[in-house]
C-alpha cells in the first residue's frame, strides 16, 4: 500500500465498531515507544507499562516500601526516590534479582493497566495499545486482539542504548538480560515489526499494520 493510500484513510475504524486493543512487546532499545507514539497519531491512547511502573514505586508507595526492603536502602535516593540506575546495575546483572523486582513491582502495575484499558474502551477510544516488555510473561496478551512485536538488528539497538546515554558495559547487560526474548515472544505475536533502518520505512510498516489490524476488527 502507498504512503498516499495509508494517509487518504485516517478516519479507518474497527469492523465491529469497538475498541481494538493492541498490545506492543519486544526488547529494549527495538523502538516499542517510537511505534506506539506512531500509533497515538493515529488515533490510538496508549498505555505504557513502564510509565505506570514509575508511579507505582513512587516515594511513599507500598511497592516502593518494599523495593527498598528488598534491596536496601542504597537503592534509594536522598529524596526518597529509588535511584533507578544503581537498581538496574543490581537486577540486569542477576537474573534472580530480576524476578525479584518483578514480583513486586507487576502485581502493583497490572490492575492499573486493567482499569485504563477499560476506561479507554468506555471512552470509545479507536484503538488502545499497552506497551510492555512482559506483555506475554505477565498475561497482558491474552487480554489483546493482536500483539505486534518489535524488532531491530543487534547493532542498532546497541547503537540506540547508547545514545540514550548507557555505557557499553550497561547497554551490554540489559540486552544479555532478556536473552532470547524475541524468539521466545515470537509464537505469541501477530505481527512483527522490524524497525531496522530508515526512520520512513519502519513508520510506513507501522501505518501498514495499524489498517490491517482495524480491518481485521477485534475479537
Amino acid at each position: 500500500m502507498s504512503g498516499g493510500a495509508l494517509k487518504g484513510r485516517r478516519d479507518a475504524a474497527p469492523v465491529s465498531g469497538h475498541t481494538l486493543r493492541i498490545g506492543i512487546t519486544g526488547p529494549i532499545g527495538c523502538g516499542k515507544s517510537t511505534v506506539a507514539g506512531w500509533l497515538v497519531e493515529l488515533g490510538a491512547v496508549v498505555i505504557d507499562a513502564d510509565v505506570i511502573a514509575r508511579e507505582v514505586t513512587a516515594p511513599g508507595t507500598p511497592a516502593e516500601a518494599a523495593i527498598a526492603a528488598e534491596f536496601g536502602s542504597g537503592i534509594v535516593r536522598a529524596d526518597g526516590s529509588l535511584d533507578r540506575a544503581a537498581l538496574g546495575r543490581i537486577v540486569f546483572a542477576d537474573p534472580g534479582a530480576l524476578a525479584r523486582l518483578e514480583a513486586i513491582v507487576h502485581p502493583a502495575v497490572r490492575p492499573v493497566i486493567l482499569e485504563r484499558m477499560e476506561r479507554a474502551a468506555t471512552d470509545g477510544a479507536l484503538a488502545v495499545v499497552v506497551e510492555a516488555i512482559k506483555l506475554v510473561e505477565g498475561g497482558l496478551a491474552a487480554l489483546c486482539d493482536e500483539v505486534w512485536l518489535v524488532t531491530c538488528d543487534a547493532g542498532e539497538q546497541l547503537a540506540r542504548l547508547l545514545a540514550r546515554g548507557s555505557t557499553d558495559a550497561d547497554a551490554q547487560a540489559r540486552i544479555s538480560a532478556q536473552g532470547d526474548l524475541v524468539e521466545r515472544l515470537a509464537p505469541a505475536a501477530t505481527r512483527v515489526i522490524d524497525t531496522s533502518g530508515p526512520t520512513g520505512a519502519a513508520r510506513h510498516l507501522v501505518e501498514a499494520a495499524w489498517y490491517a489490524a482495524l480491518e481485521t476488527g477485534p475479537v
